[in-house]
């Protein structure tokens, strides 16, 4: 069997959950190339030493440049900061190594334009580039996208999302990387509002055409976890709310923060049809609320809940027998199973970095929008991609 050496750029806690994806994926599927965790990249080469250790990498190095050229490696898996994410991206692609890179895809459309655009080069001569989007991947959230092109919804009339964390409700939590525009990009907008972005179009099979948009910063400097009598100046939002208009029509409304108290990450979002409806919340991951408007009768009308842990449910064939749920690494399996996949099969894995560049589209309106009075803004959508 063909191995695919695999680079990790990143290793705090996303790239703790990539390494465990890795460890899992050639255990639960019968995969067409076989993964191998060749490497692992840091800013320190001690830390980066420790943490390949730790999480099961034959090697380390604190020169992520380097191992573009190494022969073993095939897949350049990025975990860094968003402001590092087109620089490796782009010279990953242009080093002729497929790519997964974490959401969001970059800090800027500019950059996730220039990255999208190394990905179409890219393609021409066998390299592949995937976004990583990862709640896509979570089985009822599958179930769902196939329960709505299946037409069981009828005509999709409302969207509405949130992703409620409450990790920075406490002004004291220390400042941190994410809450600097020059490497997030956005706050609670780009973090986790990124997700619901891609996961609504995903599930609808549609875009967002336009965005009216409000956001909030709470708490404007917070004390420097290594320096706890000084404070760092927060320059991204810390939540965010906007309604949209699909190009099909839906009407949609969205909300992300991080000072939702009691809520640790509850991604909810809800569509409804003029056919029925359905409704998932992550902190009850393995289940889908299904309605039906043909069985409206009787005076038995209301959702009933899928437990979507039946073999033929998607990703489920690997797995535990009905009713054993999955958890939340789970996603990340199925993200490198359909990467290898996708490189073995020679096809375009999916979301590319051309959906990636969509979403930040739609980020760069809300903030827009936000900026303008919460007017009406459009999402900006050149011919080119």
């Amino acid at each position: 069997m063909k191995q695919l050496g695999v680079a990790l750029i990143g290793h705090s806690f996303m790239g703790a959950v990539h390494s465990q994806a890795w460890r899992t994926v050639g255990h639960v599927y019968d995969l067409p190339a076989r993964p191998m965790r060749t490497v692992l990249v840091g800013r320190r080469a001690q830390g980066a030493a420790h943490a390949a250790e730790r999480l099961g990498w034959q090697d380390s190095t604190d020169d992520w440049k380097s191992v573009l050229r190494r022969q073993d490696v095939d897949i350049i898996d990025i975990c860094t900061p968003g402001d590092s994410h087109a620089e490796i991206a782009v010279a990953a692609l242009e080093a002729g190594k497929h790519v997964l890179c974490e959401k969001p895809l970059a800090t800027t459309v500019a950059e996730a334009e220039s990255m999208a655009d190394a990905a179409r080069r890219a393609r021409a001569h066998g390299p592949h580039a995937m976004a990583g989007f990862t709640y896509r991947r979570v089985p009822a959230l599958a179930l769902a996208r196939q329960l709505i092109a299946e037409g069981r919804l009828g005509e999709i009339r409302h969207v509405r999302a949130a992703y409620l964390q409450d990790w920075l409700s406490d002004p004291s939590a220390p400042f941190s990387w994410r809450l600097q525009r020059e490497r997030a990009g956005a706050g609670a907008l780009g973090d986790i509002g990124s997700h619901i972005i891609d996961l609504s179009q995903y599930l609808l099979d549609d875009t967002i055409d336009g965005v009216s948009a409000q956001t909030a910063t709470f708490v404007g400097r917070r004390p420097l976890s290594d320096k706890p009598e000084r404070t760092g100046q927060v320059t991204v939002d810390d939540a965010a709310a906007f309604t949209a208009r699909f190009t099909g029509g839906a009407l949609a409304t969205y909300e992300a923060t991080r000072y939702a108290t009691g809520r640790k990450n509850a991604l909810r979002i809800e569509v409804n049809g003029t056919c029925g409806s359905m409704s998932f919340d992550f902190e009850s991951m393995n289940e889908l609320a299904f309605y039906d408007t043909a069985q409206d009768t009787g005076g038995t009308a209301g959702f009933r809940r899928i437990q979507a842990t039946e073999p033929g449910h998607p990703y489920l064939e690997g797995w535990w027998p009905p009713g054993h749920g999955l958890g939340y690494e789970h996603a990340f399996t199925h993200q490198a199973r359909d990467l290898v996949t996708a490189i073995a099969d020679g096809t375009d894995p999916a979301p590319g970095f051309e959906e990636g560049l969509r979403v930040q589209r739609v980020i760069a309106a809300v903030e827009a929008s936000a900026a303008d009075s919460s007017r009406y803004t459009p999402v900006d959508r050149p011919g080119s991609v």
